[in-house]
């Protein structure tokens, strides 16, 4: 380990080549904390391309094992949504037996916060315009226990996700978590857009968590590493880091 990342190391595999998700988690993290990430190359953002890539992780999680990293974060909750909420744990599974290291997943790393902050039912918005895809979405987490009152998906490209006003998602998600009356939280899927700015906001106007993919990569690594860095300003699992 080196001296830099002093409180331990996250690998993560990533599941795109954006840029800006990683920096803004880096940003997120205690000094201490080191990250050593690997990507693939996710580019069509299909159901079928996130079910053929699922296995396009391992090759990556070996190699972060093989490195040293005290944690494997293979990101990007859609590829294992789609695979279902008992295949990856099957998954995990079999990775930590055989790579002798924690495994978490974007996914797991939801469930985890939504427990933790006591919500049971949700609603979700997504960045994937296809209705079955957001049924596929809101089944994971249905498996998991939890009522998801609506996945509401907005409609953009793939590519230009990151061209989305974070304004234009602060009223989308407003809109649908209004119209689910007695929703405990809202859930953002995924890091691609770029709406940390609106999380803090989304809170405070409506009164309930805002579950969004960089805060909680942020406190999952915290409480796999047993470090407690609470950071204001991007909603209450961040800023209180509850325990689990």
């Amino acid at each position: 380990m080196s001296f830099s990342s002093w409180r331990g190391i996250a690998g993560i595999v990533r599941p795109t080549l954006r840029t800006g998700v990683l920096e803004e988690l880096i940003r997120m993290l205690p000094e201490g904390v080191g990250v050593m990430p690997l990507c693939l190359n996710t580019q069509k953002g299909t159901v079928e391309e996130f079910r053929s890539g699922i296995h396009a992780y391992e090759p990556k999680i070996a190699e972060l094992a093989e490195m040293g990293v005290d944690v494997i974060n293979p990101s990007g909750a859609p590829p294992f949504m789609v695979a279902g909420y008992e295949a990856e744990k099957e998954l995990i599974r079999n990775w930590e037996k055989k790579y002798k290291t924690p495994v978490f997943t974007s996914g797991t790393s939801t469930i985890h916060a939504l427990q933790a902050l006591k919500v049971k039912r949700f609603v979700g918005v997504t960045y994937f315009g296809g209705e079955e895809d957001n049924r596929i979405y809101g089944r994971y987490y249905a498996d998991a226990g939890f009522e998801v009152m609506e996945m509401a998906g907005m409609d953009v490209p793939f590519k230009k996700v990151q061209e989305l006003a974070s304004r234009v998602v602060y009223a989308f998600a407003k809109q649908v978590f209004l119209r689910n009356k007695g929703a405990e939280a809202i859930y953002l899927l995924g890091p691609g857009w770029r709406v940390l700015d609106i999380v803090q906001t989304l809170e405070d106007d409506l009164e309930v968590p805002v579950i969004h993919a960089i805060p909680t990569q942020s406190w999952d690594i915290q409480r796999h590493l047993t470090v407690r860095a609470p950071v204001a300003g991007y909603g209450r699992l961040i800023r209180e880091l509850p325990k689990l």
